[in-house]
């Protein structure tokens, strides 16, 4: 990596592209957003508004013609692009970052994090979840002992979202697109439980279509078994008018209760950056609740990290060290979702073998 500012080139300016990647791109000190690639002449206008000094291009084929141009590339495209515009990249000699999830199959995962083995070139993928001030407060407690030997965890994602939007990707079934709430909430959720209490070695799921004409699952819930015993109990739909508690965690001494959501999403969404006054913090009416030692009380929560992530990924290019979340880790997590499907499939409970792996 050059001892200049690593140039990124982001890949897709939707939702993910605009109000997550390319803002904290922006912000991460060492790190210049150089090409900016969408072909919607509004998110063009918008993109070149925001970011005056990157260039706008309509295909990622242009990158690839001069990849000296460019240190890294963040893929941030609907999920059937996710790999192969990741092999085309490294193929070009660029480390990658690629949104979650990063493939819609585990093969398809293991072929990419293979790819860039080979290379020698850095896959990490944007689990940005790990950075919540809620997870980051669960962490915490866990670190600190503070509710004793944990016997279940529970994580929601729910929203209202009655509807179906015909034109969002997500909603597609086709398998390639790894549309749904499994393969989007999810993912995270897995992903959380994963790195709180160990790959499961069980796995069972529950998986609805529930609003007329969805095509994808949009009520699910998934129970992993972790080797400790903990149970992780996840639940994400788009049907939950009154929403659950966003995480539950259980333990033979206490327990730590919290509702809300991060509000790093909407502070982004607003226009706030990190290092802007209230960035990731949480007001007290928002604090979980923890109860141990014969009383509970409110515990302040973590300040949310989202450019945790990026400072991550910019030490790992000039180090060396791993980066802030391993491909293989994901690639763990596919196999935890595909697991979840045969379960919902079959309503049998599946199991993990991890030793090869």
């Amino acid at each position: 990596m050059p001892e200049t500012d690593i140039r990124v080139a982001l890949i897709g300016y939707g939702l993910g592209g605009a109000v997550f990647h390319a803002p904290l791109i922006a912000a991460t000190p060492g790190m210049r957003l150089t090409s900016i690639v969408t072909r919607d002449p509004g998110r063009q206008a918008q993109a070149r508004e925001r970011y005056a000094d990157a260039a706008i291009v309509e295909r990622p084929e242009e990158l690839w013609a001069s990849p000296e141009a460019h240190d890294l590339v963040v893929v941030c495209t609907p999920n059937s692009l996710h790999v192969p515009l990741g092999l085309a990249a490294l193929e070009a000699g660029l480390p990658v970052v690629v949104d979650k999830p990063l493939a819609a199959t585990t093969d398809d995962g293991e072929r990419l994090a293979s790819a860039a083995a080979e290379r020698s070139l850095m896959l990490s993928v944007f689990q940005n979840r790990r950075w919540d001030g809620d997870f980051l407060t669960v962490r915490r407690l866990l670190a600190d002992s503070a509710l004793g030997a944990i016997t279940r965890f529970e994580s929601r994602f729910e929203r209202w979202k009655p509807e179906v939007n015909p034109d969002a990707w997500r909603e597609e079934g086709a398998p390639e697109q790894a549309g749904g709430l499994l393969y989007d909430l999810g993912s995270h959720l897995i992903d959380q439980a994963m790195v709180l209490f160990g790959r499961p070695t069980h796995v069972y799921a529950e998986m609805d279509a529930r609003r007329p004409g969805a095509n994808v699952d949009d009520d699910s819930f998934v129970a992993l078994t972790h080797p400790n015993g903990v149970r992780s109990h996840l639940w994400f739909s788009a049907v939950a008018r009154t929403l659950g508690p966003r995480m539950r965690v259980l333990g033979l001494e206490g327990s730590y209760e919290k509702h809300g959501l991060d509000p790093q999403e909407e502070q982004l969404s607003r226009g706030l950056r990190p290092g802007g006054e209230g960035w990731g913090l949480e007001p007290p009416e928002s604090w979980g609740v923890v109860a141990n030692g014969g009383e509970a009380r409110p515990l302040k929560t973590e300040p949310g990290s989202y450019e945790s992530y990026y400072q991550g990924v910019a030490e790992a290019l000039r180090s060396g060290a791993p980066p802030p979340v391993e491909a293989a880790d994901s690639v763990a997590g596919l196999r935890v979702i595909e697991a979840a499907v045969a379960s919902a499939r079959t309503g049998t409970v599946q199991r993990l073998d991890w030793s090869t792996t």
